[in-house]
C-alpha cells in the first residue's frame, strides 16, 4: 500500500516559509485596514520587505534545524 506523501511535514522549510509568509500578509492587511492611506513607494517597499524577510528567515531557520 503506498504511503500518503501529500501531507506536508511541519518542519519542512518550504512549509514553514509559506506559513510565515501568509501570517506576514495577514498582518499587513490588518495594518493597512487600520491606516486607510494610499500606497506610496515607501509603503510598497515596506510591504515587500516585511513579507520576504520573515519568510526567508523562517526558511533558513527551518532548513538548519531539520
Amino acid at each position: 500500500m503506498p504511503s500518503d506523501t501529500s501531507r506536508a511535514d511541519w518542519t519542512s522549510p518550504d512549509y514553514v516559509a509559506t506559513v510565515v509568509g501568509v501570517l506576514a500578509v495577514g498582518a499587513l492587511v490588518f495594518f493597512a485596514a487600520l491606516t486607510r492611506s494610499g500606497p506610496t513607494v515607501d509603503d510598497v517597499t515596506f510591504v515587500i520587505l516585511s513579507i520576504t524577510v520573515p519568510a526567508t528567515f523562517a526558511y533558513e531557520l527551518a532548513r538548519r534545524w531539520r
